[in-house]
């Protein structure tokens, strides 16, 4: 564990890439390979399940470090993270453990998941005394399933092709679903993480996905595409679904779902293993998850032609909203897979009859998609539909009817563009040419506290609009939103002191306050709500300017909010 815990020191005191590689790869040169399993595992982004209750932990610390529970509580308002603040609270102890990572996970953490309070407030003293302090607070940090250290997935595929002269897209190739929940690190899988390459490698696959090719956002005015992109002819062009990426593997007669994050989600959509019955073995498609309501005729072009029989549902694509419902929940009734029906929006295939694809031509890929959906009856996979234009100002004016099609914009992809890996341009392109988000201007009512640097100054805010036009003398603020990106350094030291000033009362680590600032909100996705006392939720809401301009009473209203839901 120290030797892990000395890793995490020198990646999170530096911001240079060339400082982080050097010190994964002194890492995982000297480290058992059982060790370097699960800090690969970690570093990649896995994260297992939190293994202990976090009030348990709290009680255990404050009866440790005999500290009352409000002195507790202002420490970690200071610090801003559970895992640092026990660290510091705790007495000093000597390392005396000289078990690995490993070890660590496997004999002494992942046992605790589901032991009784009383029991873990055994345990875990007994453990947190064998680790010195930088040890205790990773330890921590473990068992609550908070470990990032400022480490991206491809950095860490770095690190490991220069340390044993791979290319590192095959060790990206490998590393798809390492992190995910079902997977046990070994060494083992480590050892073949790092194996020379072999010609038997892509045949001995079973279920596992190819690396995500993601998209570069794509900001610039409409009068310089022809000079940034050339004629839309060189382009494939699609909407941009609003939706959960995902590949759909079929080999070995199974149908086996990956998520964008490399989950399996396959039991989350027992539905879409239907196609197991139509796709050849040796098929990958990528595609985009979505709620669809099929009309008598339904039709992927026509997505908002028609209706079903009663003539008061929408034919094609559903709000997210409906989605994240769907998969919020633990259990899918009979009920839930029928109001929220799913399929498949294919738009590219990543491998056919056994044969890797990716390094053909994305028009390539195209034209035999096609094939394989129209060869694959069955309505839960569909083609996600071509666009076309005259020219790009054509295409500028389709894209404004985004909202009304349920879609986040256009897709962009390089006719000739290879199958990449991550978020590159070396062996072509996508753009994401998304639509400006919804916007608001709404008056910060609450403040808490960051977490990590932020954890002195308050920087998460919630945000309230009008319920009333100006003269009602019912008129009240009603909030519908939190938001804590959007804002410099600078304009968040200010209205850190703005909020000190104008504090009403305290709740906790939340601070009401005088409404005095407003700040226009953009978001993605807007959604009835039942839950929220507006009756409103939105989607990705952030800060996109300080409306030093705008008194508060000038502020929007609930019922504009409500006419963005149409």
């Amino acid at each position: 564990m120290k030797a892990f815990a000395t890793l995490y020191s020198r990646l999170d005191a530096t911001t240079s890439s060339n400082a982080k590689l050097a010190a994964m790869r002194d890492y995982f040169r000297e480290a058992d390979p059982a060790d370097a399993a699960w800090a690969v595992y970690f570093l990649s982004g896995g994260r297992p399940r939190q293994l202990v209750p976090t009030r348990v932990l709290r009680e255990t610390a404050m009866q440790a470090s005999a500290l009352p529970e409000w002195l507790f509580e202002e420490s970690y308002q200071a610090v801003g993270d559970m895992a640092e603040t026990i660290s510091l609270l705790m007495p000093e102890a000597e390392h005396s453990s000289d078990d690995g990572l490993a070890v660590w996970m496997q004999d002494k953490l992942l046992p605790l998941r589901g032991l009784p309070p009383e029991e873990l407030a055994e345990r875990l003293p007994a453990l947190w005394v064998q680790l010195d302090r930088l040890s205790l607070m990773v330890c921590i940090k473990l068992i609550t399933g908070a470990f990032r250290v400022g480490v991206s997935k491809l950095l860490v595929t770095r690190a490991l092709a220069s340390l044993v002269d791979l290319d590192p897209k095959r060790v990206a190739q490998r590393l798809v679903g390492y992190t995910d929940l079902s997977h046990r690190p070994s060494a083992e899988g480590y050892l073949a993480l790092i194996a020379d390459e072999s010609e038997h490698e892509h045949a001995q696959r079973g279920g596992q996905p190819y690396p995500f090719f993601l998209a570069h956002p794509l900001q610039a005015p409409v009068e310089e595409f022809d000079t940034l992109l050339g004629a839309p002819e060189n382009w494939l062009i699609e909407w941009k679904w609003d939706g959960i990426r995902a590949q759909v593997v079929k080999r070995d007669g199974q149908i086996w779902i990956w998520s964008r994050g490399e989950e399996l989600v396959s039991d989350r959509f027992p539905e879409l293993c239907e196609l197991a019955g139509c796709l050849p073995d040796g098929t990958v498609i990528d595609g985009e998850i979505v709620v669809w309501r099929h009309g008598p005729e339904d039709a992927t072009e026509e997505l908002f032609e028609g209706a079903g029989a009663d003539k008061t549902e929408p034919v094609g694509v559903q709000p997210f909203a409906l989605l994240q419902q769907r998969i919020g929940r633990k259990n899918l009734t009979a009920k839930v897979l029928q109001d929220a029906p799913v399929a498949v929006l294919a738009y590219d295939l990543l491998e056919w009859q056994g044969d890797d694809w990716r390094q053909r031509a994305h028009h390539e890929r195209r034209q035999q998609l096609e094939e394989v959906v129209a060869q694959c009856p069955n309505p839960r996979l569909m083609l996600s539909a071509l666009v076309t234009g005259n020219d790009w100002a054509d295409l500028a004016r389709q894209r404004e009817a985004s909202r009304e099609r349920g879609v986040e914009g256009m897709m962009i992809k390089a006719r000739a563009a290879q199958y990449g890996v991550g978020r590159t341009k070396d062996v072509g392109v996508w753009w994401k040419w998304k639509i400006d988000p919804y916007s608001i201007d709404a008056v910060l009512i609450y403040a808490q506290r960051g977490h990590g640097r932020r954890a002195s100054l308050y920087t998460d805010y919630t945000f309230a609009v009008w319920d009333g036009e100006p003269g009602d003398p019912e008129r009240k603020l009603v909030p519908f939103a939190k938001a804590y990106s959007g804002l410099t350094d600078e304009e968040m030291r200010k209205v850190d002191a703005i909020v000190r000033k104008t504090t009403v009362e305290k709740f906790g680590p939340v601070r009401s306050v005088t409404p005095t600032l407003v700040f226009e909100l953009g978001f993605e996705g807007i959604a009835a709500s039942s839950r929220h006392k507006s009756g409103i939720a939105v989607r990705f809401p952030r800060m996109l300017r300080w409306r030093l301009d705008k008194p508060v009473d000038e502020a929007d209203t609930l019922e504009t909010l409500k006419e963005l839901l149409g």
